[in-house]
């Protein structure tokens, strides 16, 4: 059972994409705060009416975010 969710972001043409790792969802936002509440309420809906353990996460899961940095 897993109590991480896993997102990479990235920073392509102004705008902040979050992509899970291990769970399917992809959410932007214009700035990194607009991005981390698109991230929250992404999570909060995809766990909407669901028990985590059906979709093996564990009763609180974390959210861990990494942050992509091109080297050009």
């Amino acid at each position: 059972m897993k109590n991480i969710i896993q997102f990479l972001i990235s920073n392509n043409d102004n705008t902040y994409t979050a992509e899970g790792v291990n769970i399917p969802i992809v959410t932007e936002g214009k700035t990194f705060e607009e991005l981390k509440t698109n991230i929250l309420d992404a999570v909060k809906l995809f766990f909407k009416g669901e028990d985590s353990a059906s979709l093996d996460f564990g009763p609180t899961p974390s959210i861990l975010t990494s942050f992509e940095i091109p080297l050009l």
